[in-house]
């Protein structure tokens, strides 16, 4: 009608103008991602270590860059979600503590392999090696190609006091101690080496924690006679 009032923050206004309609969308989306995002920085459970987590040794920084550089993430998640049957797979679900240290995450979110969040100590490292130049030798039907260069290429004498440094300015607690010895630690190591390292922490620590926490626990909760 001719007489009805004419408001300007209307649907009718946005529906009608494409430009308008973007903008507000945008700032809503971007509103609502602060709320959700922001207090996060603030909580203790994802800016503090989880229980028996601690910084990568040298040999497994290298061997954690060597994983992203030959695209392992594209596959593999780290991350076991809260579902009964990923925990009954791959043992306790991933918290936000276990990362805090893991500059930048790999939880990923593609699994054509299956999660490596608890590898760590699930197979010997002859295993990893076998698997690592010849995946189809311990799992027949897997499709995941070789990395027989790793074996072939040594990682003594990189930058890996520079990774260290740069990981520190992160908030990782790297020693100048650690730091300056951590060269020694790449002595006589190959590529393949490094990933077999890397592969074997993952995992080990938490879980360890966990454990010692449940034995903690039985061992306090009074025996009850029948």
């Amino acid at each position: 009608m001719s007489n009805e009032e004419k408001r300007f923050f209307s649907h009718k206004t946005l529906e009608t103008n494409i430009g308008l309609l973007i903008i507000l969308s945008v700032v809503v989306i971007l509103f609502a991602g602060l709320v959700q995002i922001v207090p996060l920085f603030f909580q203790h459970s994802t800016t503090t270590a989880a229980p028996g987590v601690k910084p990568y040794g040298a040999l497994e920084v290298i061997g954690r860059d060597l994983y992203i550089r030959e695209g392992c993430v594209g596959c593999h998640s780290q991350q076991v979600r809260m579902l009964r049957a990923e925990v009954q797979r791959y043992g306790p679900y991933s918290v936000a503590g276990e990362s805090v240290f893991d500059h930048p995450f790999l939880w990923g979110s593609k699994r054509t392999g299956p999660d490596l969040a608890r590898v760590g100590g699930r197979y010997s490292d002859e295993w990893h090696r076998i698997h690592l130049r010849n995946p189809r030798d311990v799992v027949p039907e897997s499709n995941m190609p070789n990395y027989p260069w790793l074996a072939q290429n040594t990682v003594e004498g990189m930058n890996v006091q520079d990774r260290m440094r740069a990981l520190r300015t992160l908030g990782v607690p790297y020693s100048d101690e650690q730091i300056e010895a951590a060269p020694e630690a790449l002595v006589g190591k190959t590529e393949e080496d490094a990933m077999v390292a890397y592969l074997q922490s993952l995992g080990v620590g938490y879980r360890n924690a966990l454990i010692e926490q449940q034995q903690a626990a039985l061992a306090e909760t009074p025996s009850q006679e029948n």
